[in-house]
């Protein structure tokens, strides 16, 4: 394997030497100038650059060492910018640390020191590359978009795929924005029906006297408006899977009509006198507690048995352990790549902010939240401002001594890896313990070590 490229950007011929010198395990590349060392960067993409701020035409100033940084970031994310500085230029470090840069270093540097910096600097930019490949590989996987370390979605998970195969009928119960379309469409990506259709239909999106339309459709002239034959959303499924979003807001009536076609696998269009045999898959979908519903006399009992054949429960986003932080990760990656954004990071009190908020809304309020500060956030950070969140309260604790560790234990470690992106090695610093100590503790929990985002 050959050595990792090095990007060494220092107009002072001195000190270049003196870094190659040092830094003779890597293959470096020097540059003198702003324009030079963005030539290299798109010529080599290396994984780690150290950055004297005093270039020319301004070497006595940090403005155009700032400003490479900048561009550097631009151009690519990823690379890591290590600051090299005269003690003189320590609040222009600081300054180029809080618009994005890995680290700093006072010159003059020890060597031990700078060689231990970079060392990290590459570990940490590998770890992210490899972590960006796994994710390409799992993009393939219908459950990918399924962000998770919480027991229970990964639980979930595999209900899944033990259940997609079969023809059971599936009852998913989530609350709004908790997932459940994405979990249906995983089932019937990882079915045998996966070639043909997957059609939704939202019923509480939709008046009730045109429900019947538009789940059986109708035929030509069955009534006022009715210019041509149209086929229902049930019929157009043929062959694949049929969704129903919220069927708890359907209506009565149209409850006995589906119960038919669950029984029966026919229907009949509106207006039409002909049974026609439709092979779907069905599953629905419901916020509300049926049962009580059933109770009240608002949904039908025989119903409520035959959509339930197969029951999975998404848990809300509030009771996923280290999921806040961990998507918020993730639907930050995403929304710079498709807003054309560089590569921001999330300030200590923003995931404090993501951590401790309810999230009402679940995954859905917090896409929503990220899209919209990654476009409104000004500079290179997320801060808690740019999030808009109200004032969160904090629940109860339990009072058993030993729950309380083990739950705080698991806590703290998802959290922390959530915050850290799936880098062990930043998880452990910081949790303030070894990586074979958090390794450990992850096996302990049953948390594989796999990147995050």
């Amino acid at each position: 394997m050959g050595k990792t490229r090095l990007l060494v950007v220092e107009d002072d011929a001195g000190m270049q030497k003196q870094l190659r010198w040092c830094l003779d395990g890597y293959d470096v590349v020097v540059a003198g100038d702003r324009d030079s060392a963005l030539v290299q960067v798109r010529r080599h993409m290396p994984p780690v650059v150290t950055l004297d701020l005093g270039l020319p035409p301004n070497p006595d100033g940090a403005s155009e060492g700032l400003a490479t940084l900048q561009q550097i970031h631009a151009l690519a994310p990823d690379t890591k910018v290590i600051i090299l500085s005269g003690n003189q230029q320590r609040a222009n470090a600081l300054k180029a640390v809080a618009m994005g840069a890995y680290d700093f270093q006072q010159k003059p540097f020890d060597a031990a020191t700078l060689g231990l910096v970079i060392a990290r600097a590459c570990k940490l930019h590998e770890m992210q590359q490899e972590n960006r490949r796994m994710l390409q590989i799992a993009a393939e996987s219908p459950l990918a978009g399924i962000v998770s370390r919480d027991p229970a979605m990964l639980a979930l998970c595999r209900g899944v795929e033990k259940v997609a195969p079969t023809s059971a009928t599936v009852m998913l119960l989530g609350e709004s924005g908790s997932g459940k379309e994405l979990v249906a469409r995983a089932l019937h990506q990882m079915s045998a029906r996966h070639e043909r259709r997957f059609v939704a239909i939202n019923c509480a999106a939709i008046p009730a006297d045109l429900l019947e339309s538009e789940l059986f459709g109708h035929e030509k002239g069955a009534f006022t408006g009715a210019g041509q034959q149209t086929l229902g959303k049930i019929e157009m499924a043929d062959g694949g899977t049929f969704f129903l979003d919220e069927i708890g807001d359907m209506a009565l009536p149209l409850q006995a009509k589906l119960l038919r076609f669950l029984q029966e696998r026919v229907i009949e269009r509106i207006g039409g006198r002909s049974e026609i045999a439709v092979d779907v898959r069905v599953v629905c979908a419901t916020h509300q507690d049926l049962a009580a519903m059933v109770r009240d006399g608002r949904f039908r009992e025989d119903l409520m048995y035959r959509l339930r054949e197969i029951v999975l429960a998404i848990p809300p986003l509030r009771s996923r352990s280290g999921d806040r932080a961990l998507l918020a990760h993730h639907f930050r990656n995403r929304y710079c790549r498709s807003e054309n954004r560089p590569l921001m990071v999330f300030a200590p009190e923003a995931l404090a902010a993501i951590e401790a908020y309810e999230w009402p809304g679940n995954v859905r309020e917090l896409e929503n939240c990220i899209k919209r500060a990654v476009i409104m956030s000004d500079g290179p950070h997320i801060g808690a401002d740019d999030l808009g969140l109200p004032g969160v309260a904090h629940a109860a604790a339990p009072v058993n001594l030993r729950q309380v560790r083990d739950a705080a234990e698991y806590k703290v470690m998802v959290m922390a890896l959530a915050r850290s992106d799936g880098n062990i090695v930043k998880a452990a610093d910081l949790l303030g313990v070894s990586r074979p100590t958090l390794y450990d503790l992850m096996h302990h929990h049953g948390v594989k070590p796999q990147p995050a985002t």
